[in-house]
C-alpha cells in the first residue's frame, strides 16, 4: 500500500524534528518491545512492534478451612497479582516525523530481542540506511503484496466490525459487516499509484490477476496539472466541494433526457470532461477535481466488477493510499461498484486498511511464534479508532497534520471460535440495538454511561484502599473513558458498530489500563458468602413443593437472582441504600405474569411432555444470589431430570459477574452441602467452563475453543442465557439450532419503556428451532 509522497518529502533534510512525543500515549510500552516491523509509503509510515505488557489481575483462592470455625471467615482469598501478556502496537504517522520517531524509539529501547526489523513498502528502500543507523537493526525487506494479504487476513479474522460499506446519503455512513467465519475467497483491490487486483483463496494462496496504470497516481498527477494543487489531501478537499456536472457531459446532455431504450438515467456520465470541448468558460478547480475523481473511480469500479464476475467472487475489499478513509473517495467507488454490478457486488472497506502492510510484515517476522494460532482482541483503551468524517464538516481531521493513529491488539489466552449451535454463524449479530443507527438510543446510552462514570471511578479507587495512588489512577481512568465517550458522540463508528456492549467493553478496557482489574471483587466475595448461607434453606423450600409449583418457583428464583446486578443503577441504588435487600425482596419486585415476554407455559409443557434434554449449556450472569440461589437450584433440577449441565462463566471479571475461578470455589462449597451437585461433579455430569470473555455481554461467535469442543462432545440440546447484558443487549434475536431459554429482568427504566414495559419487567423467551 505504498503512498506516494508529495514534493515536500524529498530528502532526509526536510524531515520535521519539532514534534514532542508523549510516550504514555503514542509509543506505549516501548521499553518492553521485542520485535519490530515497518511499512513506509511515500507519505505515511506504519510501525508495528510486539511487547510484553505487565498489568494487574485479580485472583481468588480458596482458604483452607479444615478444623476452623468458618462462620465468619471470608469464602475465599482475593489477591491482585502481576501478569505478563503480549500486545501488538501499530502506529501510523507522516514520513516527515520519521527521524524524530526513530530517535525516540532508540532512546527507549531496553529489552528488544531482535537484531532485525522487517520492512515493506516503497519507502523501505528510501529510508533503509536511516533506519539501520538510528536503530542499529538490520532492515530485512519483505514483499509488499504478501504483507498486504497477510495483514488483511489477520484483521478479517481477529477484529469484529473490521469491514464496512460506505453509504453517504443514509443516516449511518458506515455500515459494518458481520465477520464471516470463512473469510476466503475474496478480491483485494489495492489502489496506490496504479491498481493491483489480487484474488485471495487461502492464507497462503493468492495471485495477482490484473490491474491498471490508471490509479491514485493518475488522479494525483492529472489533478496537479489541472488545479496546480500538489498535495493529495488538498486535491480531495477540492473534489469534495466540486460539482462534476459542470465539467462532465451527461446522458441528458446528449439525448435531452434518459436513454430509455438502454435503461440509462439522464444523470449518468456519458463523457468525463466532455463539456470542456464545447464550453468557452474556465472551469473551477473544484469541479475539475470532482470530475477527475469520478473518472478514475468509475474506471476502477468497473474493472473490479469485471474481475469479480470473471472469478465468481462477491466480496471486494478496497485499500491503498487512494482510499485512506476519505469519504468522497469511498462514495464514488461505492457508486461505481453498485452501478456496474447492478447491486450484486458490494464495495467493502477496512477500518484498519492503513495498517495491513505493517501487520503483514510483522507476521512475516514472527512466523516462528505462530501468531495465527492465537486469537487477538482490539484494546479500545489504546486505539485511536476510525476517524474518517466528511471533510466539509471536520476539515481539521482530514488534514491529520502532526497526528498519530494507533491500534493496539492484545493476545488472548485461548483461541476463540463460534458456538457450534449457532444456526448461521455468517449472519449472527450479537447486539440487539445498533446505536450507530439509532440516534435516540445512542444519545440516551452515552449520557447514561457519562452519568455513571463518577460512581465507577469512586468504586475503582475504593476497591484498592491500600494503594496510595489509587485515587490518581481512578481519575486518569475517568478522564480517559470520558474522552472516549466524547469521541463516540462525534464519531459513533470509531470502533465499529456502536452498541451497549462496546460501551461496556471500552469501560472495562480503560479500567484495566489503569490497573483496576476487578473493582467489584470484595462485593462479590461478600455476596457469595451471604448467599451460600441461604442455599440449603432455599433447596429445602423448593423440595417441599409439588412438581409444577416447583418449576415456577425455580424460574422465579432465577429471575429474582438476576435482579442483583451492580451494573444497573436502579439496582445499585437499592443495594447501597437498603443493605437488607435480599432474595425474597427481589422476588417481590418482579412483574406478575403475564410477563413482558412470556413463553413460560410452553416451557412447562416441554418439561411435562418431552424427554429430558441431553445436555444444557448455561451462561451465568452475576455472583452471589444470582448464581447460588438462582442458577444452582435450576442446575440441580436439570441434573435430577437426567440432563447433563455445562455451566459457563466469564474468564475474567466485569462488573459483579461471576468469573470461572469464583465459580469453582462456589461450586465446591455447594457440593459439600448438596449430594446432587456433589455426585454430578464426581461423575462429570456437571462441568464448569470458561467462556473466553471478560464482558458483561456475550458474543457467541467468540467463545473459548474448549467450551465449543465440550458442547459438541456432550451433544448439547438446550442453551440458557440469563441476564440483561447477555440475553437482551445481546442475543435477544440470536437463532440457535437447539432449544433455548433467554431470561432477564429489565432493570433500566428507559429500556423497559422502549420495550413496552416497566422497570423489573420480565423477559422469559423459550424458543424451539424450526425443523
Amino acid at each position: 500500500m505504498a503512498e506516494r509522497g508529495g514534493r515536500g518529502s524529498g530528502g532526509h533534510g526536510s524531515l520535521d524534528k519539532s514534534i514532542t512525543l508523549p510516550p504514555d500515549e503514542i509509543f506505549r510500552n516501548l521499553e518492553n518491545a521485542k520485535r519490530f516491523a515497518i511499512d513506509i509509503g511515500g507519505s505515511l509510515t506504519k510501525l508495528a512492534y510486539y511487547s510484553t505488557v505487565q498489568h494487574k489481575v485479580a485472583r481468588v483462592r480458596s482458604f483452607d478451612h479444615s478444623g476452623k470455625d468458618i462462620e465468619n471467615e471470608p469464602l475465599y482469598e482475593i489477591s491482585v497479582q502481576e501478569e505478563i501478556t503480549a500486545r501488538l502496537h501499530f502506529i501510523k504517522f507522516e514520513n516527515t516525523y520519521i527521524e524524530t520517531c526513530l530517535d525516540f524509539i532508540k532512546d527507549h529501547l531496553v529489552n528488544t530481542e531482535t537484531k532485525v526489523i522487517k520492512a515493506t513498502g516503497g519507502g523501505a528502500y528510501k529510508f533503509k540506511d536511516l533506519i539501520e543507523k538510528k536503530l542499529g537493526l538490520k532492515v530485512d525487506k519483505e514483499d509488499v503484496m504478501t504483507c498486504l494479504i497477510k495483514g488483511c487476513n489477520f484483521v478479517l479474522r481477529n477484529i469484529p466490525h473490521e469491514v464496512f460499506a460506505y453509504q453517504k446519503d443514509s443516516d449511518t455512513e458506515f455500515r459494518f459487516q458481520t465477520n464471516h467465519p470463512n473469510i476466503f475467497p475474496y478480491l483485494l483491490v489495492n489502489i496506490g499509484s496504479g491498481v493491483s487486483i489480487v484474488k485471495v483463496e487461502t492464507e497462503d494462496k493468492f495471485e495477482w490477476i490484473g490491474g491498471s496504470s490508471i490509479g491514485g497516481g493518475t488522479f494525483w498527477g492529472l489533478g496537479a496539472l489541472l488545479t496546480k494543487t500538489k498535495k493529495f489531501d488538498e486535491l480531495l478537499q477540492l473534489a469534495s466541494k466540486g460539482q462534476h456536472t459542470n465539467v462532465d457531459m451527461l446522458v441528458k446532455d446528449v439525448y435531452g433526457g434518459a436513454y430509455q431504450t438502454l435503461g440509462l438515467s439522464g444523470n449518468l456520465i456519458a463523457s468525463s470532461f466532455g463539456k470542456s470541448t464545447t464550453a468557452d468558460k474556465e472551469f473551477s478547480k473544484e469541479d475539475m477535481a470532482k470530475s477527475l475523481l469520478h473518472m478514475i473511480s468509475n474506471d476502477i469500479g468497473q474493472l473490479a466488477c469485471l474481475y469479480a464476475k470473471l472469478h465468481n467472487l462477491d466480496k471486494i475489499y478496497f485499500g491503498g493510499f487512494f482510499i485512506r478513509g476519505h469519504p468522497v473517495t469511498m462514495r464514488t467507488i461505492t457508486y461505481s461498484i453498485n452501478f456496474f454490478s447492478k447491486g450484486e457486488v458490494q464495495a467493502l472497506f477496512l477500518r484498519h486498511e492503513g495498517y495491513l502492510g505493517a501487520i503483514g510484515a510483522f507476521l512475516k517476522g514472527a512466523e516462528q511464534d505462530n501468531p495465527n494460532q492465537y486469537s487477538w482482541g482490539e484494546n479500545y483503551a489504546g486505539s485511536s479508532g476510525l476517524m474518517s468524517t466528511s471533510p466539509d464538516v471536520y476539515p481539521m481531521q482530514r488534514t491529520r497534520s502532526g497526528t498519530f493513529d494507533m491500534l493496539e491488539m492484545d493476545r488472548l489466552e485461548r483461541p476463540l471460535v463460534n458456538l457450534p449451535l449457532l444456526k448461521d454463524p455468517s449472519t449472527y449479530i450479537p447486539d440487539t440495538v445498533d446505536l450507530t443507527d439509532d440516534a435516540m438510543a445512542r444519545k440516551y446510552w452515552l449520557t447514561c454511561f457519562e452519568e455513571a462514570l463518577d460512581g465507577v471511578a469512586k468504586r475503582a479507587a475504593a476497591s484498592q484502599p491500600d494503594s496510595v495512588d489509587a485515587p490518581e489512577r481512578a481519575e486518569k481512568f475517568r478522564q480517559k473513558y470520558w474522552n472516549k465517550l466524547q469521541t463516540l458522540r462525534q464519531q459513533p463508528f470509531a470502533y465499529g458498530t456502536l452498541t451497549v456492549r462496546s460501551l461496556l467493553d471500552t469501560r472495562e478496557h480503560c479500567l484495566n489500563e489503569f490497573n483496576f482489574p476487578d473493582p467489584y471483587s470484595k462485593v462479590k466475595q461478600k455476596e457469595n458468602g451471604i448467599a451460600l448461607k441461604c442455599f440449603q434453606s432455599v433447596i429445602e423450600s423448593l423440595d417441599s413443593l409439588g412438581w409444577e409449583e416447583r418449576q415456577f418457583a425455580l424460574v422465579k428464583g432465577l429471575l429474582a437472582g438476576n435482579v442483583f446486578d451492580w451494573g444497573a443503577k436502579a439496582v445499585s441504588d437499592v443495594l447501597e441504600s437498603e443493605p437488607q435487600f435480599g432474595f425474597e425482596e427481589a422476588k417481590s419486585k418482579l412483574q406478575e405474569r403475564p410477563w413482558l415476554e412470556d413463553s413460560y407455559s410452553q416451557w412447562l409443557e416441554r418439561l411435562k411432555e418431552g424427554p429430558p434434554h441431553k445436555c444444557a449449556l448455561i451462561f451465568a450472569d452475576n455472583s452471589g444470589i444470582d448464581i447460588i440461589l438462582g442458577v444452582f437450584p435450576f442446575v440441580r433440577e436439570l441434573l435430577s431430570r437426567g440432563t447433563e449441565v455445562i455451566l459457563a462463566c466469564n474468564s475474567g471479571p466485569a462488573l459483579n459477574d461471576v468469573t470461572y475461578s469464583e465459580s469453582l470455589i462456589v461450586t465446591e462449597r455447594i457440593a459439600a452441602m448438596d449430594p446432587v451437585i456433589q455426585s454430578a461433579l464426581r461423575e462429570e455430569k456437571l462441568l464448569l467452563v470458561q467462556t473466553g470473555s471478560s464482558s458483561p455481554c456475550l458474543d457467541l461467535s467468540r467463545l473459548d475453543k474448549g467450551l465449543a469442543v465440550l458442547v459438541r462432545e456432550r451433544q448439547t440440546d438446550l442453551v440458557i442465557i440469563e441476564g440483561m447484558g447477555r440475553a437482551i443487549h445481546t442475543n435477544y434475536y440470536a437463532a440457535l439450532n437447539c432449544e433455548s431459554l433467554k431470561l432477564a429482568v429489565i432493570k433500566n427504566s428507559w429500556l423497559a419503556d422502549r420495550l413496552g414495559g416497566k422497570i423489573f419487567s420480565v423477559i422469559f423467551k423459550y424458543e424451539v428451532p424450526c425443523k
